[in-house]
């Protein structure tokens, strides 16, 4: 059968494919021509074979990989999947064919491989699905349990609190539905922007899929067929936001050797027998690593072994209880490892069931029905159709259990912390034609335990409550608004300071008059931005907080959730309105900080030191010069920086999106570079000024607008 390949102005791909299976081998293909040095570097990652031809840099993500199971679980997932929906495993199959057809064209346009040594390999059926749970495994940020111990361990249980933030490791984004009253046409619409590292080539990749049974636009993830976030049928369109679940489990484990292998102590106080094999990691450049590899009845073990965590963690602490039973500061825990238990392992089932019936969707309907069978990663989904349906719901498996262990690591040798099951998933309503998702507490909060401040979520209702109705033409004013309500716990303090230095004084005042927008060309964001970094840094080098600068021996993936001045920085709101704080004066570290920063202030604009920082998977490629850009943390543009570590922004808008019911061919969409992955091809980087002005490229529709680029024969 035949499948044709179009291109619009943007270089975005137009698939077209006489049945869904030959569309999806026409997907892979058209990826792999587009994206072949990003579709290997995920593969590899997925194998935990990255550090093969990336070197040393990535052998701590390969560890994790291998130890968490990530390839074996792609296997099982797979093997599930054929037995109980074969035609999903069968489109899959179809992709990876593609894939398989077209990585050799690929990686010919492509230098990474060329300047790696790395060939490009072959992709299994399952490799898909390796690539998604890869992806999404840190998603839920299962490591800020580990920083809450280490937290509760060294502060007391109300640390948990004061910390909870949207932090160094989440994702999260911006998404809002407004029915047919609160529009010019009377037809809904959806949008929003999802927030994630940006990395280059991009994490989404902007795709149509036509066939007779469907035709659909959206965003995809490369790697993976269909498309699962973001699309639009023309009759129906959905979109999500990371709900900020915790469905993820992580278990100290107690863990001994036997002449047979390795034990755990379970919740029954029977010593059972650990799964355990050994793997070898190549390094380039440097001597393979073994590793042993071991799995409880809980989950794999991602950290330590029967000897503790890697760096000595020793004896029992003082009152004889483990640090996972304490209710408050306790010594250091007993010698144990770290178990993650995650629900594609227990269930073998990564939800790939629905993508197919996302892109038959007719109706909001469809896309309920078809959510139901969503895993992972748990999202908030808002969807709308030409008729007015609409839906604002969760999606995905969270399981039933012990309100400890979605806070802490809990012990898996005391019984009450086993999964009981799955909760079902909330759904809620529209308020005056509106509903936003921003990962605020929602209709999640009953399954999790850490939300972003409301203060985005709060922002783009009241900018949508400004006009009683909107265009998709209108709405990235939404997008790009760079109001920073967090700002003002700090500002209050420096307000309420006296006795200060002239230079001082006059830095208080600039901050008071300051319009509290992080524009790319404000001075007063860059004084802002200066003094907060100097506040966190102060509260970091505090003897309160010394504790908590020697994490434990964790594996090096996951200290970024242990670092203390980005927890600091992202949690500093609270941590200037709370009540007390360890005995630090606050008062005296604000006065320090403006002090010091008034001595040195700077002359610059916010967008001089907030530059974009993307991820690139080969380190010491010739840098673009990357471009200064307007927004912080806490702003609906949420162009990320780290206060109290750097003012770079690795983390943004990865896409932005419109989708408009009325006329298809309104939407709108926007990714931070462009369709194609190679770099120096024309639509590497086409997109970046119009990410930067906040403007968004049209979606066509008209097959006539587009570029007739190839036709395939495929032998199906």
């Amino acid at each position: 059968m035949t499948s044709e390949i179009h291109r619009d102005a943007w270089g975005i791909p137009h698939l077209r494919a006489a049945d869904a299976r030959s569309l999806a081998r026409a997907q892979g293909r058209v990826t792999a021509l587009d994206r072949a040095w990003q579709l290997e570097v995920e593969r590899h990652r997925a194998r935990g074979t990255s550090a093969s031809f990336l070197g040393a840099a990535a052998l701590p993500w390969d560890v994790l990989a291998r130890r968490a199971r990530l390839d074996d679980t792609a296997r099982r997932c797979f093997g599930a999947l054929e037995s109980r929906d074969p035609e999903t495993a069968d489109w899959v199959r179809a992709y990876v064919d593609g894939v398989n057809e077209g990585l050799a064209d690929g990686a010919r346009r492509a230098p990474e491989f060329a300047r790696s040594g790395l060939a490009p390999g072959r992709w299994e059926p399952w490799t898909p699905l390796g690539v998604w749970l890869a992806t999404h495994i840190l998603f839920a940020g299962f490591p800020a349990k580990l920083w809450r111990e280490e937290a509760i361990r060294h502060l007391g249980p109300e640390a948990a609190g004061l910390f909870a933030t949207d932090g160094p490791g989440t994702a999260g984004s911006n998404g809002w539905l407004l029915s047919g009253d609160r529009t010019d046409t009377g037809r809904p619409i959806v949008a929003g922007d999802p927030h994630r590292f940006i990395e280059d080539p991009g994490v989404y990749q902007q795709i149509r899929l036509s066939c007779p049974e469907f035709d659909v636009v959206g965003l995809a993830v490369p790697g993976v067929p269909g498309i699962a976030h973001f699309g639009h049928t023309g009759t129906v369109a959905w979109a999500i936001t990371n709900a900020m679940a915790d469905y993820q489990d992580v278990y100290r484990e107690r863990l001994r050797r036997t002449g047979a292998g390795v034990e755990a102590l379970g919740p029954d106080g029977v010593w059972r027998r650990a799964l355990r094999h050994t793997e070898t990691v190549e390094v380039a450049g440097e001597a393979p690593v073994g590793i042993e590899v071991l799995e409880t009845e809980r989950g794999p073990v991602i950290a330590g072994g029967p000897e503790g965590l890697e760096a000595g963690v020793t004896a029992d602490p003082p009152n004889g209880r483990n640090a996972a039973d304490d209710t408050g500061p306790a010594g250091p825990p007993t010698p144990t490892a770290l178990a993650l238990r995650y629900p594609p392992r227990v269930t073998e089932d990564l939800g790939f069931g629905c993508l197919l019936p996302l892109l038959r969707a007719r109706r909001v309907g469809d896309v309920d029905r078809a959510l139901d069978g969503w895993a992972e990663p748990v999202n908030v989904v808002q969807a709308a159709d030409t008729e007015g349906g609409l839906l604002h719901r969760v999606a995905g498996r969270v399981p039933v259990r012990a309100a400890e262990n979605r806070v802490r690591v809990v012990p898996a040798w005391r019984p009450g912390h086993e999964w009981r099951g799955w909760h079902e998933t909330p759904y809620a309503s529209l308020t005056d034609g509106i509903a936003v998702m921003a990962n605020q507490r929602g209709p999640a909060a009953p399954l999790g335990v850490e939300f972003a401040p409301p203060h985005r979520a709060d922002r783009i209702r009241a900018l949508l409550q400004e006009r009683p109705t909107w265009s998709a033409a209108d709405l990235h004013t939404v997008h790009t608004d760079t109001h920073l309500a967090s700002a003002g716990p700090l500002l209050d303090r420096v307000a309420a300071l006296d006795g200060l230095t002239p230079e001082a004084a006059r830095l208080r005042d600039r901050l008071l008059a300051w319009d509290r927008r992080m524009d790319a060309g404000s001075t007063g964001a860059a004084a802002y931005a200066a003094v907060r970094t100097a506040v966190v840094r102060g509260l970091a080098a505090h003897p309160a907080f010394a504790a908590l600068t020697e994490p434990p021996a964790y594996p090096e993936v996951l200290l970024p959730w242990l670092a203390v001045v980005p927890r600091i920085g992202h949690a500093l709101e609270h941590l200037l309105t709370a009540e007390e704080l360890y005995g630090v004066d606050r008062d005296a570290v604000v006065r320090d900080a403006l002090t010091a920063t008034a001595a040195a202030e700077p002359a610059g604009t916010w967008s001089d030191t907030h530059r974009l920082a993307p991820w690139k998977a080969l380190p010491g490629e010739a840098p673009y010069p990357e471009p200064g850009l307007a927004g912080d943390h806490d702003c609906v543009l949420c162009t990320s920086a780290v206060p109290g570590l750097t003012d770079l922004a690795a983390r943004g808008p990865a896409a932005r999106y419109v989708w408009d019911l009325a006329r298809r061919e309104d939407s709108r969409w926007v990714v931070p570079f462009g369709a194609d992955g190679v770099p120096g091809a024309p639509h590497h980087r086409d997109q970046l000024p119009l990410w930067l002005e906040g403007e968004l490229a049209p979606v066509v529709t008209d097959w006539a607008l587009l570029t007739p680029e190839d036709t395939q024969e495929n032998d199906v």
